[in-house]
C-alpha cells in the first residue's frame, strides 16, 4: 500500500512515529497521525490549518491528563492536588519518572491500521492513483477514534461540527486539486 503514498503522506506517517515516540506510545494511533498531520504543508496540513486546528493546541489539549482532568473533576479529585501531595512526599516530577523511551519500529494500531485503508479508499473514491496527507486527513475522519473525537471535542466544544468541517475543507481540496486550469 505505501507504494501509493506521496512523499507528503509518507513523511505524515514517519511524523507519526515519532509523535508516538515523543507521547512515549507503544504504538502508533489515530491521534499520531492526527498530530503529524498538523505538522503538513499538503492538503491534510492545510485543512486542518483552515479549521484552526494546529500542533502546539492539538499538544496542549493531548497533555497527560487533559482529556481525564474534567472526568475526574466530576467526582471530586483534583489533579493540580494529587501531582503537589505526589511532589512534595516522592520529590519533584514523581509522576513522570520511568517514562522510557521506546525504541525500533512501532507498529500501528488497528484503528491506525483502518485509517490508512480508509486513506486509500478515499484515494480511489477521487479516482487518485497516489495517496496525499489530505486522504489521510480522511482516512482519520472516517475512522472517528475515540480519543480524536474527544481530542476534537475538547478543542472546539463543538468536535462534530469541526470533524464535518475538516471533512469538508479535505473535499474541497481535493475538488480544487481536479479542476481544469483556468483559460487565459
Amino acid at each position: 500500500m505505501f507504494e501509493r503514498f506521496t512523499d507528503e503522506a509518507r513523511q505524515a506517517v514517519v511524523r507519526a512515529q515519532e509523535e508516538a515516540r515523543t507521547l512515549h506510545a507503544e504504538e502508533i494511533e489515530p491521534v499520531h497521525l492526527l498530530l503529524a498531520l498538523t505538522r503538513d504543508t499538503g492538503r491534510g496540513g492545510t485543512a486542518l490549518a483552515a479549521a484552526g486546528v494546529d500542533h502546539a493546541g492539538l499538544r496542549t489539549a493531548l497533555e497527560p491528563g487533559a482529556l481525564d482532568a474534567d472526568v475526574l473533576a466530576a467526582v471530586g479529585v483534583d489533579l493540580d492536588q494529587v501531582r503537589a501531595t505526589a511532589e512534595a512526599v516522592f520529590g519533584p516530577g514523581a509522576l513522570d519518572r520511568g517514562r522510557q523511551e521506546v525504541s525500533g519500529h512501532l507498529p500501528f494500531t488497528s484503528a491506525s491500521k483502518r485509517v490508512l485503508q480508509e486513506s486509500l479508499r478515499a484515494a480511489v473514491r477521487q479516482g487518485e492513483r497516489r495517496l496525499d496527507s489530505g486522504h489521510v486527513l480522511l482516512g482519520v475522519l472516517a475512522v472517528a477514534d475515540p480519543t480524536v473525537v474527544r481530542l476534537l471535542d475538547r478543542l472546539s466544544g463543538h468536535g462534530e461540527e469541526l470533524r464535518d468541517g475538516l471533512g469538508d475543507a479535505a473535499a474541497r481540496l481535493s475538488a480544487l486539486l481536479h479542476q481544469p486550469p483556468a483559460a487565459d
